[in-house]
């Protein structure tokens, strides 16, 4: 397998091994190097997969196993803001339909989305597993754990990557075509490209302890919640539910000053967050202090070699989007590594990499850290009365609550982030002077301008429009009168596979306002029109990146 390796990939977390699964569907053979032992748990660490990450799954065709682990069926993910977590006063609720009512349950602030796949609470303990399995399983992907990517050096033919097996300490050489590096935060590919991290070094720092408490969940009062966030004057935190049953990740939020860890007594600050008292005994699984940050690489590629996830970007964790991001830059460069290694990607079609997702993820930074910002100044600001019973208390708790709610809602249902964003300057995208409509993290509107998200759709046959979208370019032909056989033949003569599919009118949704559209492997808009251009081989080769 090594011998014929097209792709050597740094990293087995979720990134990585998205990477290598969707490479594999298209054909390309890969080879992913890690640091842990198979079967070594990662932390604990992502909570949520986000829609568009789990329409990634759909593509790769496990989005029902992700689906059906993680928290129980019936356990709530509701995001529920208390003063503590057991014995505190509710404040406010996000209601988010638990797993067995995610598409039945229209009620929530994200149940209205245009998509057929809901996000999904479960942290990445449970996910990751199911990833590896995949891959593990794959033919097309050789996982080689234990062993760390040392060095490795490129020229106009490949990339010569050097490896060391961790328990003998042996080295050895491995040769692909090209490297992708999905290390996280210390990247080494990141070094050997030379790119640099630059931004906001410290927005947020957080004590983080995984802890097992038989006896939380029934101390709580009401409906429980998948976050439980806790605000009041003293300490505030968030106690995530893990299993849905015992265990749970509590992040004690630092104040500016508390710069010392070490100095911050973390039982008591667990005991404050939780509402408890020290009669009430709890197991530490593990613990890790963190700073959030927002930086971003100022390169995401050095010609063979790229990088992608935590190695390319780090920022604070708000809207669940660093390993939802990582995937989506994961996404985003496969299909155009297998066209190019197909033979049909132009010479400009991997420089769409850097081109396009180096400006969004500076975007979705700045997006989380203020959003951190805007947090932090809330968590800072609780009043005294919010613990208060009575009708002062009251009063504190409503108020609160009004500010807390429109605040984090953004953040739990970020529809905006999920659906909302494009890619407003690529080579590969045929523009047709339109804007693309702005968002929020929250906020978004549907749109068919090239550059943005393919509107979803459902069809007859009760698929999604994406499940009967082709492998690579798919033509949406909204008038079965016009004669699209011109581009097909441009698509073939070239090799760019490109599957054309008749939508009935009973089907178009009025997102769609032309004829034609062309949607990217990456369900993004490359073309519309009402009729194919003149040059439909000039339209093909601006798709796939050949200069002209």
């Amino acid at each position: 397998m090594a011998g014929d390796t097209q792709v050597i990939i740094s990293g087995a977390g979720p990134v990585g091994l998205v990477v290598a699964l969707d490479l594999a569907r298209r054909g390309v053979r890969s080879t992913v190097v890690e640091t842990r032992k198979a079967g070594e748990p990662p932390s604990v660490k992502c909570n949520h997969v986000a829609a568009r990450t789990m329409e990634a799954f759909r593509r790769l065709g496990f989005a029902d196993l992700v689906r059906d682990a993680g928290l129980p069926a019936d356990y709530p993910n509701d995001c529920v803001y208390r003063t503590s977590v057991t014995q505190g006063h509710e404040i406010t609720r996000i209601p988010i339909p638990a797993r067995a009512e995610r598409r039945t349950d229209f009620t929530g602030p994200d149940t209205w989305w245009p998509t057929p796949e809901p996000p999904h609470r479960i942290n990445q303990i449970y996910l990751e597993p199911l990833i590896f399995a995949e891959a593990a399983a794959n033919p097309l992907i050789a996982i080689r754990n234990e062993t760390e990517l040392v060095e490795a050096t490129q020229d106009a033919d490949g990339v010569t990557v050097t490896v060391r097996d961790l328990p003998s300490g042996a080295t050895e050489t491995l040769a692909a075509r090209y490297l992708v590096g999905c290390d996280g935060g210390r990247s080494r590919v990141r070094s050997i490209i030379g790119a640099k991290l630059s931004g906001d070094a410290v927005v947020q720092r957080v004590q983080s302890t995984y802890i097992r408490a038989p006896r939380l969940l029934e101390m709580m009062r009401g409906r429980p919640g998948w976050m439980n966030l806790s605000l009041n004057p003293r300490r505030s935190g968030n106690t995530v539910a893990i299993d849905g049953r015992e265990t749970w990740l509590i992040h004690n939020y630092l104040y500016e000053h508390e710069e010392d860890f070490d100095a911050i007594d973390r039982d008591a600050s667990i005991r404050a967050i939780l509402g408890v008292g020290d009669d009430f005994d709890y197991e530490i699984i593990s613990k890790e202090d963190w700073i959030g940050r927002r930086l971003v690489a100022d390169r995401f590629r050095d010609r063979r070699i790229f990088i992608c996830g935590d190695s390319a970007h780090l920022w604070v964790p708000y809207a669940g989007f660093g390993m939802n991001a990582g995937i989506a830059d994961a996404m985003n460069l496969t299909w155009l590594l297998a066209a190019t290694l197909d033979g049909w990607g132009g010479e400009r079609l991997l420089d769409a990499y850097e081109a396009e997702r180096l400006p969004i993820t500076e975007q979705v930074s700045h997006f989380a850290m203020n959003h951190a910002l805007s947090a932090i100044a809330h968590r800072r600001a609780v009043p005294e009365a919010v613990e208060l019973d009575g009708p002062e208390g009251e009063a504190a708790r409503t108020a609160l609550g009004r500010q807390v709610y429109a605040l984090n809602v953004q953040q739990y249902c970020c529809g905006g982030l999920n659906f909302g964003y494009f890619y407003p300057d690529s080579h590969i995208i045929a523009y047709d002077g339109e804007a693309q409509p702005g968002y929020s993290m929250a906020g978004f509107e549907q749109s068919t301008v090239p550059g943005c998200r393919t509107p979803h759709f459902w069809r007859r046959n009760g698929n999604s429009a994406y499940d009967d979208f082709g492998r690579d370019y798919t033509l949406l032909r909204f008038d079965p009168a016009i004669d699209v056989l011109p581009l097909e033949r441009a698509a073939a003569a070239v090799g760019m596979p490109l599957t054309v599919i008749d939508v009935a009118a009973d089907e178009r949704t009025g997102v769609y306002r032309h004829n034609l559209l062309l949607s990217r492997p990456d369900l993004h808009v490359g073309w519309r029109g009402d009729a194919l251009p003149g040059d439909v081989a000039g339209l093909v080769d601006q798709l796939r990146g050949a200069v002209r």
